[in-house]
């Protein structure tokens, strides 16, 4: 018995890496998306999470703060990105880089990694030189690139689409895996080619040095790194007991000068390493750990942090059921609604779609309500997406061999390239549409994954809703089943 409590006390996981592990279950509350394939939709998706986790990992349940910044930017020119500035100066001003080191599951990913063993590179001038890459990356890849082609309406989250690994890992990686999802491989280009190398990269470097994106490469600790020195939440130093003996740099595996400073992300390991006590974990006046007297501190009661834990359990309990029942699943779906006939109105295969209005590329306008008595096709697309690209042709065949049907191309998903210049070197002659929001893509009830197709019969009943290529005759056949 004495054996196994020395064992639990040298290897029992510290309330860091609880915490580190609760909130990656918390963002990703949706747990059966993993065994669905697919991505949560509902109304949570449009509120950020503090860390780094993917908007289309199959179980998140929120949206990465990163990637709405550089969607915000890219949108700019069009309206102003008031609310995730003021969602990232939140949580910056509030927790500063403890969201790194205890609220980040990209943050937890890179730490399991380090604990492989083999040799680590220690810090050194080189690592603290490195560690102004990320604000590079946040300046060129978030900001620069984003806003440039913002004035020119395409908008382009640069560092999602190029670089990040998280966008790699956690969506494009766990969507893939799916069995569903396997004929969804024939879509990846030389995009995917590289930010996979990119990720491969990242984690091989993370077994060896310890936190390398968080330290290097991460623009959304940039962020946060910028606002520490003013956080509620963190290490704090008093000067007044400071030796400045150099303990806590040396046993601090970031690249800090001092406690507290850009690079800290106050995991505590320098607490109990000071000398004179001169550092303390402190949520205002609240000292989580540690124990220097000046300025006097209130320190948290033991009930009070048994009470905490009580509370947060029940909320993870409560998300989890939630999000992986069937109310969750009503959330996620596209609300239903009854047409002038009183006909059940939807997305459904038997359902009548919805009418709706979009502008077309040319400038024309369409209306689904004017299409009565014709087959209509809707084909969702993108410039990325290979397959997408193949069929194109087939479907503008298609609306030449069929002039009754109505036939309507609409790009879909994140719009990386300006689209109207796309499309004026290849010469179609159906008329194109663009989704920007998604709000025409949600409506048809289309998933993430492209190329998806629908089609409506002479009434608008829905006869084929799914993604996935099409062929010739399959055309044919729902045109048949149309009629």
């Amino acid at each position: 018995m004495d054996k196994f409590k020395l064992w639990w006390q040298d290897r029992r996981p510290t309330t860091r890496r609880l915490i580190q592990l609760y909130t990656a279950l918390l963002y990703n509350a949706h747990l059966k998306g993993f065994a669905k394939g697919e991505i949560y939709r509902g109304r949570s998706k449009a509120i950020c999470v503090p860390g780094l986790n993917c908007y289309s990992c199959p179980a998140a349940v929120g949206a990465c703060p990163l990637g709405a910044l550089q969607n915000a930017v890219a949108a700019s020119a069009t309206r102003p990105a008031f609310y995730v500035v003021g969602v990232l100066l939140l949580f910056g001003l509030f927790f500063g880089r403890v969201i790194c080191g205890w609220a980040c599951p990209m943050g937890l990913i890179q730490e399991l990694l380090h604990k492989l063993p083999t040799p680590k590179l220690k810090k050194s001038r080189l690592t603290r030189a490195l560690s102004w890459v990320k604000y590079g990356l946040l300046s060129v890849f978030v900001l620069a690139i984003p806003l440039y082609y913002a004035v020119r309406r395409v908008p382009l989250p640069a560092f999602c689409k190029y670089i990040c690994p998280a966008g790699t890992l956690e969506g494009a990686l766990g969507l893939l895996l799916h069995p569903a999802n396997r004929d969804k491989l024939g879509m990846l280009g030389l995009i995917f080619t590289r930010k996979f190398l990119v990720l491969v990269l990242i984690l091989t470097a993370c077994v060896f040095v310890y936190r390398a994106f968080c330290r290097f490469f991460c623009p959304l600790g940039a962020i946060y790194g910028l606002m520490t020195r003013l956080a509620l939440v963190g290490v704090k130093l008093e000067r007044s007991l400071c030796t400045d003996c150099g303990a806590c740099r040396h046993v601090c595996p970031m690249d800090i000068l001092s406690p507290g400073d850009r690079e800290c992300i106050s995991c505590g390991r320098c607490i109990g390493r000071c000398p004179t006590a001169a550092i303390t974990l402190r949520a205002g006046k609240a000292v989580l750990s540690g124990t220097n007297t000046a300025p006097a501190g209130i320190k948290p009661r033991r009930w009070t942090r048994l009470l905490a834990w009580m509370l947060a359990l029940m909320l993870l309990g409560g998300a989890m059921a939630y999000y992986n029942s069937s109310a969750g699943a009503a959330a996620e779906a596209p609300p239903g609604s009854t047409d002038a006939a009183g006909e059940d109105a939807g997305s459904a295969v038997g359902q009548r779609l919805p009418d709706f209005t979009v502008t077309r590329v040319d400038g024309g306008i369409f209306r689904l309500s004017e299409t009565r008595g014709q087959v209509v096709v809707l084909n969702l697309w993108a410039t990325w997406c290979g397959p997408c690209v193949q069929e194109l042709p087939l479907f503008d065949k298609f609306a030449s061999d069929h002039g009754d049907a109505a036939v309507l191309a609409i790009h879909s998903g994140p719009i990386v390239e300006d689209v109207p210049a796309w499309l004026a070197q290849h010469d179609y002659a159906i008329p194109f549409a663009i989704d920007p929001d998604g709000k025409l893509t949600a409506l048809l009830g289309a998933s993430a994954m492209l190329p998806h197709t629908v089609v409506l019969d002479e009434n608008g009943i829905v006869v084929y809703n799914a993604p996935g290529s099409v062929t010739a005759a399959l055309l044919e056949e729902l045109y048949s089943r149309a009629k």
